[in-house]
């Protein structure tokens, strides 16, 4: 047979037209893959394609064969299966901090790990369009920022920015950039935030990457690393809750019975449980003092209740009242 164009990438072009084009419900015969070819310039012969796709199987691509009226070829298992990928997918559509053009990016790429008719199920069961979604497209540099210093054990500068009511930018201190000691990333509450120690302040602090403006790696080295070692991040993260700070405190809460799954969601298997009576049980627990705990709290129902110590009592009641007086007509 004589060579033609594209005849050297022959079984790479099969190869991916198997990838592409096949799944189990979708098989291609011999001569589809051979019209296929056809479609890029390449001839070529069935015992070529046997040849082929032996090459391909030896290689390690999972490649079947069907017999019958529907007789061909299709890729079974993949690098990722598509429960993974819906997984992933999933991800990508609920998290608030990726941007709705790089969502559609990243999805379209996810969808290329798929066969295109999967790909085209996939897409009737996309909600992206009105989700509540980031509009700082530089979060992604950001994010690459933060892991080059980590790796290279530098620290970074950046401004920090909140909004005003007129939905604009308004930089903390003044603009002033903020130098910390990058320790770890974590994705708490559809968020992306930077866990790093300030040494200016001697303290662990927490930023959302979207709202980080301008971050620069510098060439000192970072500090703190002795407190990095003895924090264990995910506890961190766990004691914060909505990643807002506050004083740690152990605190007793009473739950009902039927708010142990609400329990063990929040604080974990291994949280120690204590029989109060009949209908109740209760915890002690470190957790981060804030309004965002008391609102968690609140949000039981009255189904929780803090019992010790006497002081974050107090404070739960107060800003009770704080809430009640400014409800006031």
């Amino acid at each position: 047979m004589p060579k033609t164009t594209n005849q050297k990438g022959k079984l790479l072009y099969v190869m991916r037209i198997l990838l592409q084009e096949t799944d189990e419900e979708h098989p291609l015969s011999t001569e589809e893959i051979i019209d296929k070819l056809g479609e890029q310039g390449i001839k070529a012969e069935r015992k070529s394609i046997y040849s082929d796709i032996e090459t391909l199987r030896a290689f390690g691509l999972d490649v079947h064969g069907t017999r019958g009226r529907s007789a061909g070829y299709y890729v079974g298992l993949r690098d990722f299966e598509l429960p993974e990928i819906k997984l992933l997918i999933d991800s990508v559509q609920s998290s608030k901090f990726i941007t709705e053009r790089k969502t559609m990016q990243l999805i379209r790429k996810l969808a290329g790990l798929m066969s295109v008719h999967e790909a085209a199920l996939m897409k009737r069961q996309l909600y992206v369009k009105n989700r509540i979604k980031s509009m700082n497209e530089s979060i992604y540099y950001n994010v690459d920022a933060i892991h080059q210093a980590i790796a290279e054990d530098r620290q970074i500068e950046f401004r920090y920015y909140s909004y005003t009511v007129t939905k604009e930018k308004k930089f903390r201190r003044n603009g002033q950039p903020y130098r910390v000691s990058p320790l770890a990333l974590s994705w708490a509450e559809e968020n992306y935030y930077l866990i790093a120690y300030e040494a200016e302040t001697d303290k662990i602090k927490h930023f959302r990457v979207d709202k980080m403006d301008g971050i620069r790696v510098t060439e000192k080295f970072r500090e703190g690393q002795k407190l990095l070692k003895e924090t264990d991040m995910a506890e961190y993260t766990r004691k914060n809750f909505s990643m807002f700070g506050g004083e740690e405190q152990t605190v007793t809460l009473r739950f009902s019975n039927r708010m142990i799954g609400v329990v063990i969601d929040t604080f974990g298997k291994d949280v120690p449980i204590f029989s109060v009576d009949a209908d109740h049980f209760q915890i002690r627990a470190t957790v981060a003092v804030s309004p965002q705990f008391f609102g968690w709290l609140f949000g039981l129902d009255g189904e929780a209740v803090i019992t010790a110590p006497r002081e974050v009592m107090e404070m739960f009641n107060e800003q009770l009242n704080r809430v009640k007086s400014s409800c006031t007509m």
